[in-house]
């Protein structure tokens, strides 16, 4: 079994790190590369640095302030926002990312996962998934069950993909597309719950559990982590191969070392505790 991985993530907005609850109501959390700093040295696994408004803004990633980051940091490191186009990613690895996260171009035109991974890997291409809890979809033909997760045909709902930082719903069932986007060469998935982000009441399980066990790559599971237990939960229950926060490392309330112990405990393996 692969060790878990432990993901702090930097949400950052006009180049300050910024979280908030839900993908609204930010407030500041610092500077990104003096995080990534305090990060690396505290033993994180990884590290993910998302432009949260940059698809949304229709610009481009803040390629300076990725770059400064990379350069204090040396632990891998996945970036994302903003990405439309092969130099876009061929910028970003030259910047110092080790893997580039695509969401909102994955939705408009999902080849691009392939033309990318064609180009660059699939190890270095990561499809995210925003993903929403929503009512059963008044179609018949998708009552009957075409093109819908397993969770709404259990009468559960199910959980559509919101693009621009969870401002735009795009209809697609999340677990399909997941497993679209590995179908076309996506190395990883970075999953994460709109209705638990910033809640700190846990993990979506049922939405990790199902996509991660619809697809033959690692997912990462975010959104909703206000205590350790949770972390060994995404894992154990959720069947996530990796997990990410940020409250809970970003103001203080637990250290990345007291994480990795936590999960220690619960017999997940992780690396150097």
């Amino acid at each position: 079994m692969l060790k878990v991985r432990i993901i702090p993530c930097l949400d950052v907005k006009d180049g300050r790190v910024v979280k908030g609850i839900n993908f609204v109501g930010l407030r500041d959390a610092g500077d990104p590369v003096e995080q990534a700093m305090l990060y690396d040295q505290a033993g994180a696994d990884e590290l993910c640095f998302l432009d949260i408004t940059a698809s949304h803004e229709k610009r481009s990633i803040l390629l300076d302030v990725v770059r400064r980051t990379a350069d204090v940091c040396f632990m891998p490191l996945t970036v994302g926002g903003g990405v439309r186009t092969l130099d876009d990613i061929r910028a970003l690895l030259l910047a110092g990312a080790d893997k580039v996260s695509i969401n909102t171009e994955a939705v408009r035109r999902p080849e691009f996962i392939r033309e990318a991974a064609e180009k660059f890997g699939s190890q270095c291409i990561v499809a995210a998934i925003d993903a929403k809890r929503v009512p059963p979809h008044p179609d018949p033909l998708r009552q009957r069950g075409r093109g819908r997760s397993a969770l709404a045909r259990e009468g559960e709902g199910e959980f559509e993909v919101f693009t621009h930082g969870g401002r735009t719903p795009t209809g697609l069932d999340a677990v399909a597309h997941a497993v679209k986007l590995t179908q076309y060469g996506a190395g990883e998935i970075l999953l994460t719950s709109m209705d638990r982000d910033g809640t700190k009441i846990g993990y979506d399980i049922a939405l990790t559990r199902a996509i991660a066990d619809a697809v033959p790559v690692p997912v990462i599971a975010s959104g909703g982590v206000g205590t350790l237990d949770h972390l060994a939960e995404g894992v154990r229950d959720g069947h996530a191969n990796a997990v990410l926060a940020a409250s809970i490392f970003h103001f203080g309330q637990w250290t990345i070392a007291e994480a990795k112990a936590a999960l220690a405990k619960a017999g997940l393996s992780v690396r150097n505790v």
